[in-house]
């Protein structure tokens, strides 16, 4: 079964970087422009991981992330960061809110892949 990855960037152009990198790896891509549409999508379908920016109007993905480790059913969820920030004070907040990994843009497609891979266990 083909995983489902929503990604969450208020980039265009990133989004569809990144949705090319992971349809080209066989995965099945949604995406969404900020946290608040990131949110509502999470919370309509069941997503296998969530790449999210850090960085976005409307709602961070920081908010993003708090918000959706409230529900029970996203628990479980891989979240995997993926923004210009790289502080350490930021990665231990996001890594606090509930994030899974940290990637730091810009992105070489091959690594998205192999951290999708890794934490999607295939």
């Amino acid at each position: 079964m083909t995983a489902s990855i929503l990604t969450v960037d208020d980039s265009p152009s990133l989004r569809m970087a990144i949705r090319i990198a992971l349809t080209g790896a066989g995965y099945a891509v949604t995406e969404a422009g900020d946290g608040v549409e990131g949110l509502a999508a999470a919370n309509a379908a069941k997503f296998d991981l969530i790449i999210t920016d850090l960085n976005m109007p409307n709602m961070d993905g920081l908010t993003m992330i708090r918000e959706l480790r409230k529900d029970p059913a996203q628990c479980g969820t891989p979240i995997i960061f993926l923004t210009t920030e790289s502080d350490d004070a930021m990665k231990q907040q996001a890594k606090a809110a509930g994030a899974t990994g940290w990637l730091v843009k810009p992105f070489v497609p091959e690594q998205l892949i192999k951290v999708s891979r890794k934490v999607l266990g295939r």
